[in-house]
């Protein structure tokens, strides 16, 4: 299969890197000396390329808030029969997008990224994939997560949105709120220094990212719930009421699967 990668960002260099053995591969940047570099993968130096390509999938890998309009600007160059596939971690306007545009598509979020992930070793992560999709597309890109010995989860749209403001928001929220409370002349014990290792890893990632994961129409419920249980947290000190604190040790425990 021709596929042609938009973004030589982390994710999009990976996705060459596995394609790249049975593809035949191309790979675009806005900055070209980041397209290089991947075995067997060949740099294109702009969208008109594209048309001589005459890629079958097109995947589309660069940030968040590009996505459409990289989109877009491809649309002039590439086939009626091309695939589009994205990976972005929320999916926001582009149903809307997918919608018009008369292409068929695949949705993917690979639910793991290059600060903490090991990329050469998969099997404990995750990807879902959006059931609104082509099934063609699913069926191609489910041989390749099975490959990479992922976890595969399927999910539409509106579901996947609502399930990521869970997963994401809610650590990408307790990190910061972490950071911003942090003295820098604190002497650290063993726990602090691991959410600060933690919370390093994610305040290295691109601002366009954080900023979509937190602005997810689903984020604030999920901040409610935070706000709430800091909340109670708060009235059991103040109360000093240890039987109190027993039974939330307790329900945190469960939570973490701890035996009862």
């Amino acid at each position: 299969m021709r596929i042609a990668v938009l973004g030589a960002g982390s994710m999009g260099r990976w996705f060459a890197g596995i394609l790249s053995g049975k593809h035949d591969l191309r790979i675009l940047d806005i900055i070209p000396e980041k397209a290089g570099g991947i075995d067997g993968v060949r740099a294109l130096k702009s969208m008109e390329q594209l048309r001589e390509f005459r890629p079958e999938l097109l995947l589309n890998a660069v940030s968040i808030q590009e996505t459409v309009p990289v989109f877009r600007a491809a649309e002039p160059f590439i086939e009626p029969e091309c695939l589009l596939a994205d990976v972005t971690s929320v999916k926001g306007n582009l149903p809307g997008y997918y919608r018009v545009c008369g292409l068929r598509f695949v949705s993917l979020h690979p639910m793991f990224g290059p600060t903490f992930a090991n990329v050469e070793n998969l099997k404990h992560e995750n990807v879902i994939m959006i059931t609104d999709s082509d099934p063609r597309g699913m069926a191609f890109f489910r041989g390749v997560f099975r490959n990479q010995g992922l976890n595969i989860f399927e999910c539409g749209f509106e579901d996947h949105d609502r399930m990521i403001a869970y997963s994401l928001t809610l650590p990408f929220a307790s990190s910061m709120i972490f950071s911003a409370c942090l003295d820098p002349e604190a002497v650290p014990g063993t726990t602090f220094r691991k959410h600060r290792e933690i919370a390093k890893g994610l305040l290295s990632e691109d601002d366009h990212l954080l900023a979509e994961i937190l602005l997810n129409p689903h984020s604030l419920e999920q901040l409610d719930r935070v706000t709430a249980r800091l909340e109670f947290l708060k009235h059991v000190i103040r109360a000093r009421d240890q039987e109190e604190l027993r039974r939330f040790f307790k329900d945190l425990r469960r939570n973490l699967g701890f035996p009862e």
